[in-house]
């Protein structure tokens, strides 16, 4: 085998870093393809709240590039599914990497376009950053190479780049849009008001307040300085992608955020350097000692690869240093090296919107509401929440934003106009409709549909320690007021 070029001495070698980047992605590429096929079709599908095939008709192909240009239908999107899960699972076992380089590639290249088909015609439901950071991080890993070939630098590189630009973009829009995380208070308020608190969340809320801001302290030095350890020599890069690594576990038990910190901590994986790694496993010593050199063609696409990562760095490289840095932006319809950040401003309150229903035959004062339950967004005020991540709750989520935007427009809570999913969702409960209803936690009509539903906005706040163990209540809330009157299917 041939010897390591200085730079490969300098950022560390690649075999086993590799494996760790190949399987880590593969296995967020299976749970996105499960989620795929248990939420697309009532979101999405033929029946759903946004269809696909109404949504084609104002987009072109060129800026949303995606198989279901030709035709949609929910039996080609279960066929889409179930490829991209069996390729799934084909990488994730390492079947895909003991072939010839093409074959890898191959798999991988499918793996991406698949998915790019399917987030490409998500609509507000696939709007979400870490669709297009599984999508990069999906391109490169294509790059990476079969186990039998000497890995090359630059998918490695890209992975770490693209790393970079995830830390370092959410720790400059935080000091960037909002005071609290300059003066290190916003984790007064964020595990309370975070998108789906887990069950440690009311935990770290109620931890002292000179220990969230030293929280916040050290969040910042992870996300703007640790970054730049990255692209130093080994072991100094496999320490800054340790850091990043213990931050986003620590994220992980603190709330749910879908896959996002858990492909961070894959991406992680991309600062380690076997000579690092070897000293907690033992296997890499023999790693790659028989490892062939990659054929000519493979080392004309990775020029290829690197010179075009280079272009299209130019943008999110130059939003990093502005002052109107955007979150979470594309440059591009492939979503390749885009721009990442979240967070950059926390809310103080925390509102909901429950949806009520109820099957008397007429609405009078006396009339009663039962609530619907969501897996994951809080509701009932004695219900514990739920660990879901890397799980993605497309529905809950969404529910979250909601009075976000209600109270951004203006005060007093009076909504201007009504999200068009949220009126299906409406109306698909009116209907009963059993695939919309599969997303719920609990339907409180079995038997036969509502004659009225409605939506109440409630605040919601974690009980104190004092407060749980007197009434066994996770939560206090209060009804603020209607955000939808009652409405019937007529």
């Amino acid at each position: 085998m041939p010897s390591p070029s200085p730079l490969e001495t300098y950022f560390g070698g690649a075999f086993v870093v590799r494996l760790l980047l190949q399987r880590g992605v593969a296995a967020i590429y299976c749970l996105a393809y499960l989620n795929v096929l248990n939420q697309f079709k009532p979101l999405l599908g033929e029946r759903g709240l946004l269809p696909v095939s109404a949504h084609l008709e104002r987009v072109r192909f060129r800026d949303a590039p995606s198989v279901f240009h030709f035709r949609y239908s929910d039996r080609l999107l279960d066929a889409v599914a179930w490829t991209g899960l069996a390729l799934s699972l084909f990488a994730l076992t390492g079947l895909s990497e003991r072939g010839p380089w093409w074959l890898s590639l191959a798999v991988w290249l499918a793996l991406y376009v698949l998915y790019l088909s399917i987030v490409n015609v998500g609509q507000t439901f696939y709007g979400f950053g870490w669709e297009s950071m599984l999508l990069e991080a999906g391109f490169f890993a294509a790059f990476l190479g079969p186990a039998g070939l000497r890995p090359s630098l630059v998918p490695v590189l890209a992975l770490r780049w693209m790393l970079f630009r995830v830390e370092l973009g959410a720790g400059l829009i935080k000091l960037r849009h909002d005071r609290c995380w300059r003066d290190l208070t916003c984790l007064y308020f964020h595990y309370e008001t975070q998108p789906l608190p887990n069950p440690l969340s009311r935990t770290f809320h109620h931890f002292p307040r000179p220990f969230q801001r030293a929280s916040v302290a050290f969040s910042h030095f992870v996300q703007l300085v640790v970054p730049f350890g990255l692209f130093a020599p080994q072991p100094v890069a496999s320490v800054a992608g340790a850091l990043l690594c213990v931050h986003q576990l620590l994220l992980v038990v603190s709330g749910n955020y879908a896959w996002l910190n858990w492909l961070t901590i894959v991406l992680g994986f991309s600062a380690f350097g076997d000579g690092t790694l070897a000293a907690v496993l033992p296997c890499v010593h023999s790693a790659g000692a028989s490892a062939a050199s990659r054929p000519f063609a493979l080392e004309l696409l990775l020029d290829v690869l690197a010179g075009a990562t280079l272009l299209l760095s130019v943008k999110p490289a130059l939003n990093l240093v502005s002052k109107r840095q955007a979150m979470n932006a594309t440059y591009n319809s492939l979503h390749l090296v885009g721009s990442y950040g979240a967070f950059g401003s926390v809310t103080r309150e925390r509102y909901e919107i429950v949806v009520e229903g109820s099957a008397d035959t007429a609405l009078t004062d006396a009339t009663a509401f039962r609530e619907y339950e969501f897996k994951g967004k809080p509701g009932d005020p004695r219900r514990r929440p739920r660990p879901w991540a890397p799980y993605h709750l497309r529905l809950d989520w969404l529910m979250w934003f909601l009075p976000l935007r209600l109270r951004n427009k203006r005060p007093g809570f009076v909504p201007l106009g009504y999200e068009l999913w949220f009126m299906r969702l409406i109306e698909k409960l009116l209907e009963g409709d059993r695939r919309l209803l599969s997303l719920l936690h609990e339907n409180p009509f079995p038997d036969e549909p509502p004659r009225f539903v409605r939506a109440s906005l409630y605040r919601y706040e974690f009980t104190t320690r004092d407060e749980r163990a007197s009434s066994g209540l996770v939560w206090k809330r209060t009804r603020v007021g209607d955000y939808l009157g009652p409405v019937s299917r007529h």
